[in-house]
């Protein structure tokens, strides 16, 4: 299981990496409503990972598949803030002040709230869309009807 959700949060990690660079690339990065795509990148880095998981193994516990998933997130989502970080503190650092000042924030607008709110942000969406796919992909408890 190591394998797949460190292979699959990795990969999903680049994926958001490389969205990132490409709206950067057209000049659309200063605009925090780009960044829903994010979670439709991540949910399906887990949705991946669980089926990959589910079709190697032979009995898939629900307790199993809701780790995996909690683990492919989670990887992505350090990942992807370590990366955010390194951009935001070393290669341009008036992004940050960008997107603080569309927030309207009437306090110190410092980088790292950014940073955090990119690390919640990826974390809760991991929580929310694993629940949500193990409910898909769960085998069920009812009996077969003969």
């Amino acid at each position: 299981m190591g394998k797949i959700y460190t292979t699959y949060g990795i990969g999903t990690a680049l994926v958001l990496i490389a969205y990132f660079l490409l709206t950067k690339l057209i000049g659309l990065h200063q605009y925090p409503i780009l960044s829903a795509l994010n979670g439709v990148l991540i949910g399906g880095g887990i949705f991946f990972a669980l089926k990959k998981y589910k079709l190697n193994s032979t009995s898939f516990k629900y307790q199993d598949g809701f780790q995996l998933g909690l683990f492919t997130g989670g990887v992505a989502s350090i990942l992807f803030t370590v990366f955010m970080a390194i951009y935001i503190f070393q290669v341009d650092k008036e992004f940050a002040i960008a997107i603080l000042d569309s927030w309207n924030l009437n306090f110190n607008k410092g980088s790292l709230i950014l940073i955090i709110s990119l690390l919640i942000m990826g974390l809760s969406t991991t929580f929310i869309l694993t629940l949500a796919f193990m409910q898909l992909l769960k085998e069920s408890w009812n009996p077969k009807h003969q």
